[in-house]
């Protein structure tokens, strides 16, 4: 079906799928992947491509601009993964001595958050281990200077966060002039947010005849006007299961219950017990509430970990690095790090607090039922929410109706969830058998802010999105540089005086001459006339 769009022709193909859960009679070899990728994906367990893959395939791997609908979890990233490796060239492939500029990036992927662009790079390597293509990642809160080197290198494939990118493209040291595949991943969270000017920057640096396509879970009127002013001809594809029309993945069992605030952390602490739990991650709206709840689970006996947007990006990979090495299995996060966290053995996801909107419940329980699997989401809404939960219930079309209201002590919490019968709000001590978040080494990783090649904060950062520091880095720095320009701070944090200025000693009691200074003497008056007492007080 094709549509004109503002001259811009776009041609939609929407096609109905086999259940995703049922293996596909093809193979990434009969859809036409070259065999080293073939090889390595086999060597982890991937021989048959999900219905997102089979479908973008064929049309990405014949060059076709491509907007790529699917639901969250079901194999999106090598949908464009593989057909941007296949356009590439390596070092010593066939082809390389002819490249106009060998080393130069000849794929761009841009991702709303730090954690994404990891997870995505490493995907993309896992795919590339026989091939020689070498993935960069360029992202915040890590040093420039080990990014900058790897690109001065050489790189076919730079996969980041557009605030870094912007920097290092400013800087002359990332070159997209020679891109010949660019991905925007997640596009819809770009929109929100207001990624638009830089991920239109980058645009607008790579060549008109590169090969574009746009993948993300939800598809909203600004991502399809962005295709049609930078896009040729895309192809909109999308992936949808006849048994499975609704907005969620049907693998994921929802429950829905009306909960107290002061008695949430006790109901979480008896869902953890659930029998068949595996690795759980545990949603929060704000950053302090998912601190204060992994503090809470820790001291009742859980290896719990939080990742936020206060944390540096050392200690946010600490602990993502802990929970999917199961040292930790509970990862209480921001909604930022909804979208990076790809862990294919997630049993349950919990909002700890009501989404804002359906699309974030949308990526909140996508990070369970993936690849196949099945899942169980769990949210709590407070009486306030609960006018919001039933925005996101009717948009979705749930059909959950209003929530049951619903305590610790609840006998269908207990059926619902399979919680054993007396468990009570801590873990036993003979169920702590994880190692926990301190067992993780913290990887030193040059952080901004805290070593050489530092450089001044971004105005107008967002929390989690690659830009130098999370908001309470950006801020805490932003105030210790105001003290040091104004002086007004005093000791250390005051800019050392210049060259032949007075210190404190020459101004109270000597001139520069050496000469004795005299003492300023104050007069004390009280409507013109000297004030009662003050030749006393002179004296």
């Amino acid at each position: 079906m094709s549509d004109s769009l503002d001259g811009v022709v776009a041609e939609t193909t929407e096609v109905e799928i086999p259940d995703p859960h049922a293996e596909s009679p093809a193979t990434f070899a009969d859809l036409g992947v070259s065999e080293p990728i073939v090889r390595a994906l086999a060597e982890v367990g991937i021989t048959h491509p999900f219905p997102i893959q089979a479908l973008t395939l064929p049309v990405a791997l014949a060059g076709h601009d491509i907007i790529g609908q699917a639901k969250t979890g079901t194999g999106k990233t090598l949908g464009f993964g593989i057909p941007l490796l296949e356009r590439v060239v390596g070092p010593g492939e066939e082809g390389w001595d002819s490249l106009p500029d060998a080393g130069k990036p000849q794929a761009l992927v841009v991702a709303p958050t730090r954690e994404l662009a990891v997870q995505v790079a490493g995907d993309l390597t896992t795919a590339a281990r026989h091939r020689s293509v070498r993935v960069v990642q360029v992202y915040g809160g890590r040093a420039y200077e080990p990014q900058i080197e790897a690109l001065q290198r050489g790189v076919e494939v730079v996969v980041g966060t557009p605030g870094r990118m912007i920097d290092l493209l400013k800087q002359r040291h990332l070159d997209l002039s020679h891109v010949k595949v660019l991905v925007l991943d997640e596009a819809d969270e770009m929109l929100d947010l207001g990624f638009l000017p830089d991920v239109e920057t980058l645009l607008a640096s790579t060549p008109a005849s590169r090969h574009t396509m746009l993948f993300s879970a939800t598809m909203p009127g600004p991502v399809i006007a962005m295709a049609r002013r930078y896009m040729s001809r895309p192809t909109h594809i999308r992936a949808q299961d006849p048994d499975d029309s609704g907005a969620t993945v049907k693998a994921v069992t929802q429950f829905v219950y009306r909960a107290h605030a002061l008695d949430k952390i006790e109901m979480l602490a008896r869902i953890l017990q659930a029998k068949d739990r595996g690795l759980t991650i545990v949603f929060t709206r704000t950053k302090r509430t998912a601190a204060k709840v992994a503090d809470e689970l820790t001291e009742r006996g859980f290896a719990a970990a939080a990742i936020h947007g206060d944390l540096g990006q050392g200690a946010r990979e600490q602990a993502l690095r802990a929970f999917r090495n199961g040292k930790v299995d509970v990862l209480v996060a921001t909604d930022v790090a909804a979208r990076g966290i790809d862990v294919d053995d997630v049993t349950h996801v919990v909002n700890y607090q009501c989404p804002e909107d359906e699309k974030t419940y949308l990526h909140r329980i996508g990070r369970t039922a993936r690849a196949g699997n099945t899942g169980t989401a769990v949210t709590f809404v407070d009486w306030d929410d609960v006018p919001r939960w039933m925005l996101i219930d009717s948009t979705l079309g749930l059909d959950r109706g209003e929530p049951v209201e619903t305590y610790s002590s609840s006998p269908h919490l207990y059926t619902d969830l399979g919680i054993p019968e007396g468990t009570k709000g801590r873990l036993p001590r003979s169920e702590r058998t994880r190692s926990g978040l301190g067992a993780e080494a913290l990887e030193d990783l040059g952080e901004t802010g805290k070593g050489a090649g530092q450089r001044g904060p971004r105005a107008g950062g967002r929390d989690g999105d690659g830009r130098d520091g999370g908001r309470g880095e950006r801020s805490e720095g932003g105030r210790s540089r105001r003290r040091r320009r104004g002086g007004g701070g005093g000791g250390e944090a005051s800019a050392p005086r210049a060259e032949g200025s007075h210190s404190p000693e020459q101004s109270e009691g000597a001139r520069p001459d050496g000469a004795p200074r005299r003492r300023r003497r104050r007069r004390r008056t009280r409507g013109g006339a000297p004030a009662e007492g003050a030749a006393q007080q002179q004296d």
